[in-house]
């Protein structure tokens, strides 16, 4: 986290009349919250790095995206545009995850170091509506909204394991040609059927449209982002948001849209591993819990433990063919792309859980519950699955960031052709002429 402050810093020294880094707020550790902008143009950009803990890849992308904008004047003066980069939405949440950000990457080390918030605590999420937006960093990227009014937003996101796909909250046609032109020169894999886009309409291999947010239940919320969500609350300036996502590990299998020869038996199995998975981790829990009373940094692990332990046995039950899940909503026509996001998607929340799990036990200095091999097992098994029995790859970092900063240009570009509301800065006396060097602050 540090050092991503330090490199915007020097860019903006570098270029001091035309990028400008500004502290825009203060997260709850009291981290500062950085946005480094580049031209001054009158139409705004607002990307988002790090909306979540895990997800490090936007941080080195909003980087890449300020070194092209200032060599490419065709981003910023050529369109009339000022590109607006939040270094991390999350820092705090980020720097719990350094266990495992300065490598080796490999399955084992990220499980056994991972972090992710509850999902109260993740800033995208707007859970009571704008107006009781609880969290610090969320009301940032709210006033930053409210300020810019940007023609698009772009919230980089990273997928584990799996492939790359977009969310949308508009059509932007010639989009999943652009992604299906970059995946293939970098090796990526498209997800065709992400599992958090299950109900969602496409748009275009890969492209999902998000819908508007509804009233819901809030474990449906943690899995469909049912609820309201800062992707959604700019588009009263006519705001066209883009969920970039890029993974870490690619599975090929993600892109396979063919249609499966036995569906129901994939669902089964997928529900019932993760079935027996949910009951393995609650009764880790169940011993663990009690030997964490006087540990007040706890909650922190408990809270996503929690969570997930919750809406495992849901999506188990939603996706079992035998099974009744109460909702009166019948699954939708899936390939074998979707039965591997599903397998994909179960196994990722109980590793997830395993390695929080993980992480409370060896954090007491011991393990008086006596439940760290069957911890170790979770972890283990869930890793050689994604390894062996997925064939997931690791992708380099270079590669994931050149990935998101190809699609993040050619949602600029295509979003930039439509009307908008009209963008504006709220920084008294900025236009063409303008050119304050922010980054002294």
């Amino acid at each position: 986290m540090d050092e991503l402050g330090a490199r915007a810093a020097a860019l903006a020294a570098r270029h001091p009349r035309h990028a400008r880094l500004r502290r825009v707020g203060t997260s709850r550790a009291g981290t500062p919250l950085l946005l480094l902008s580049v031209g001054h143009g009158s139409r705004h950009a607002l990307v988002v790095a790090g909306p979540h803990a895990n997800e490090p890849v936007g941080g080195a992308t909003v980087l890449r995206l300020a070194e092209r904008a200032l060599a490419d004047p065709r981003l910023t003066e050529g369109a009339d545009a000022t590109w607006n980069l939040l270094l991390c939405a999350d820092p705090d949440g980020l720097r719990r995850n350094e266990g495992w950000l300065s490598g080796p990457y490999t399955l084992d080390r990220y499980a056994r170091n991972f972090f992710r918030p509850g999902f109260l605590e993740q800033p995208e999420w707007l859970p009571d509506g704008p107006d009781h937006a609880a969290l610090p960093e969320t009301r940032t990227l709210l006033a930053l909204q409210d300020e810019l009014r940007p023609f698009l937003q772009c919230s980089l996101h990273g997928v584990d394991v799996g492939g790359g796909f977009v969310e949308v909250t508009h059509d932007l046609p010639g989009l999943a040609q652009r992604i299906a032109h970059t995946a293939a020169r970098l090796g990526v894999p498209r997800e065709l059927g992400a599992y958090d886009t299950l109900y969602w309409p496409g748009l275009g291999p890969a492209v999902y449209r998000i819908p508007p947010p509804r009233l819901g239940d809030l474990t449906a919320a943690i899995t469909e982002a049912a609820v309201d969500s800062t992707w959604c609350h700019p588009q009263r300036y006519g705001t066209v948001t883009a969920v970039v996502e890029a993974p870490m590990w690619g599975v090929a299998a993600v892109s396979d849209g063919s249609p499966p020869a036995d569906r129901d038996g994939v669902l089964r199995a997928v529900s019932r591993s993760l079935r027996d998975d949910t009951r393995r981790l609650r009764r880790v829990l169940a011993r663990v819990r009690p030997h964490l009373a006087t540990d007040p940094d706890a909650a922190h692990l408990l809270a996503p433990v929690d969570d997930y332990l919750l809406v495992c046995p849901r999506l188990a039950d939603a996706w079992d063919p035998d099974t009744d899940d109460g909702t009166g909503r019948s699954l939708p026509p899936m390939s074998n792309a979707h039965l591997v996001a599903l397998r994909l998607a179960g196994r990722r929340l109980s590793l997830r859980t395993a390695g929080l799990l993980h992480q409370l036990v060896t954090r007491t200095g011991g393990d008086p519950a006596g439940v760290l091999p069957e911890v170790e097992r979770l972890v283990d098994e869930g890793c050689a699955d994604y390894r062996d029995g997925c064939a997931a790859r690791w992708i380099p970092v270079a590669r994931q960031v050149e990935y998101q900063t190809r699609v993040v240009l050619a949602a600029f570009e295509l979003a930039g052709r439509r009307p908008t509301a009209g963008s504006r800065s709220g920084e008294p006396g900025w236009g063409p002429g303008a050119a304050v060097p922010m980054h002294r602050e």
